[in-house]
C-alpha cells in the first residue's frame, strides 16, 4: 500500500511504470516523473481506465484519490462508467459560462473540508448568487468585486467580505483551470483593501457588559438569542460547543453540562458546572425548544441547530444600537465573551488553574500541564456561581465583591453615567 513518503520517492524511468495501492487503484509514473492516480475496471465486457488526477502540491492528495477510487467502484457496481461520466462532467463544466454555474461546479468539485464547503456554500448563496448568478465570467470586474465587498463591510460584516473575495478568486481559478481564457478580478482586489482586523485580544469591561445587555433588549431578535448571548458569557464555552449542544448532555439534577470529546476542540470531554443563573437560562431554553434535541434549534427546522451566523449578526446589531444610544461599546465577537470571562475572572482574583479548566485549556507542553489533571469541581462550582452573581450585579449597575476576594480588596465599579 502506498504512502506519501513512497510517492515522493518514486523516480522516472526509461518507460512508464505502475505501482499498486489498494482497492484496485494504482499510480502511473511517466518518463517525465508525472505521477497520476488510475483505476482499471471492466464495463459491459470492455476494459476501461479512469484517471483521477496528478499527485503534486496543486493536484490530488493520496487520501482524496482513494475516495475517488471508492466512488468509481460504486459507480461500476451501479452500471455506470467512471471514465465516461468524467468526460461528461468535463463537457458540462466547459459549457457552463455563467458565474453561478461555475460557482456551483466549484462548490461540488473543489477540494475542501466538508465544514468549509458548507460555510462557503452559505456565503455563495447569500452574498453572491442574488447579485451575479447570471452574469458571464467576463462581465465581473475588479471594481464590481471591490464595491460589493465594501458594501458588505459597511453593514458590519468585514469577515464575510473577505470570504466573498476569496470565494470569487477560487471560482475564477477553477474556471481558468478548466479552460476559460479570462482574467481573475480578485487578483486586483487585495484583502487589505477590503478590511483589516485588530489582534484577537478583545475583552469587554464591566461597563460594556452592562451596555451589551441593555442594548440587546432593544434589538429585534428572538428571546432565545438573548438568553444564549448571556449563557455564552456566563459559561465561557466556545460558540460551536453551545450551538451544537443537545439536551441529553445536560444534567439538571446535578447542575452539570457534560460536553463529549467529539465536540471539543482538544478531543477531551468537558464538564460545565452550572450556576443558578445558568440553570434558569437552560430551563427557559428548554421551554422554548419544545421537542427539539438541540438547546438552540434552528428557527425553521427543529431537527437542526441554529445557524452559525445568527449570533454574529446579533453582535453587530447590539453595537449599532449602542452607537444610536450614545453608549460606549466597541465591536466584539461571540468568542470575545469567552475571553472576557477569562480576563475578568483573573482580575477578580480567582485561581488561574480553575479558570483554565473552565475554558477547557490543557497546556500539554509543560510538566504543569501534564500532571495537573485535577477537575477542581468544588472550586469551579463556587467560582461559576460567583461569576454569575458578579455579572448580574454589573448588568444591574450594582457593586459586587466575589467571595474569593478579601474584604479589603477593591471592587470593580461601573461608570455611574451608564
Amino acid at each position: 500500500m502506498l504512502t506519501d513518503a513512497a510517492l515522493k520517492s518514486l523516480k522516472p524511468k526509461d518507460k512508464p511504470y505502475k505501482v499498486t495501492d489498494r482497492d484496485g487503484m494504482y499510480v502511473r509514473v511517466g518518463t517525465n516523473g508525472t505521477i497520476s492516480f488510475r483505476y482499471d475496471y471492466r464495463m459491459h465486457g470492455r476494459r476501461e481506465t479512469v484517471t483521477f488526477g496528478k499527485y503534486c502540491a496543486s493536484g490530488l492528495s493520496l487520501a482524496r484519490a482513494r475516495e475517488k477510487c471508492i466512488d468509481a467502484k460504486r459507480m461500476v457496481q451501479e452500471g455506470l462508467s467512471p471514465a465516461i461520466e468524467k468526460q461528461r462532467d468535463k463537457r458540462r463544466i466547459k459549457e457552463a459560462k455563467s458565474f453561478g454555474e461555475f460557482g456551483e461546479k466549484w462548490l461540488t468539485a473543489g477540494p475542501m473540508a466538508d465544514s468549509t464547503r458548507a460555510m462557503r456554500r452559505s456565503i455563495f448563496q447569500r452574498e453572491l448568487v442574488p447579485h451575479w448568478r447570471n452574469r458571464l465570467l467576463t462581465e465581473i470586474t475588479p471594481g464590481d468585486l471591490r464595491a460589493h465587498c465594501l458594501a458588505i463591510v459597511d453593514r458590519g460584516a468585514p469577515a464575510t467580505a473577505i470570504h466573498v473575495r476569496d470565494i470569487v478568486k477560487q471560482i475564477y481559478g477553477f474556471a481558468i483551470l478548466h479552460g476559460e481564457k479570462i482574467a481573475n478580478p480578485a487578483d486586483e482586489v487585495g484583502p487589505s483593501s477590503i478590511a483589516t482586523f485588530v489582534p484577537k485580544d478583545r475583552s469587554l469591561s464591566p461597563s460594556e457588559i452592562r451596555v451589551l445587555f441593555r442594548c440587546i433588549e432593544k434589538v429585534a431578535t428572538l428571546p432565545t438569542i438573548r438568553l444564549g448571548m448571556k449563557f455564552y458569557l456566563l459559561s465561557m464555552v466556545r460558540k460551536s460547543e453551545l450551538q451544537d449542544a443537545i439536551w441529553d448532555e445536560v444534567d439538571f439534577e446535578n447542575a452539570v453540562w457534560s460536553i463529549p470529546k467529539e465536540r471539543m476542540k482538544r478531543s477531551k470531554p468537558h464538564n460545565v458546572y452550572l450556576s443558578q443563573q445558568m440553570l434558569d437560562i437552560l430551563i427557559a431554553l428548554k421551554t422554548c425548544a419544545g421537542n427539539s434535541r438541540y438547546l438552540l434549534p434552528s428557527r425553521y427546522d427543529a431537527d437542526a441547530p441554529m445557524s452559525r451566523a445568527t449570533f454574529n449578526r446579533v453582535t453587530y446589531s447590539v453595537v449599532d444600537q449602542a452607537r444610536k444610544d450614545g453608549l460606549p461599546l466597541d465591536p466584539f465577537t461571540v468568542h470575545d465573551l469567552r475571553r472576557t470571562g477569562s480576563t475578568l475572572l483573573n482580575e477578580l482574583g480567582f485561581n488561574s488553574d480553575w479558570i483554565e479548566k473552565c475554558l477547557a485549556h490543557e497546556d500539554g507542553r509543560s510538566s504543569r500541564g501534564v500532571y495537573n489533571k485535577a477537575e477542581y469541581e468544588i472550586q469551579r462550582r463556587h467560582m461559576m456561581q460567583e461569576w454569575s452573581n458578579t455579572v448580574e450585579a454589573w448588568i444591574a449597575g450594582q457593586k459586587y465583591a466575589p467571595a474569593v476576594l478579601p474584604p479589603s480588596a477593591p471592587m470593580m465599579e461601573l461608570d455611574p453615567s451608564l
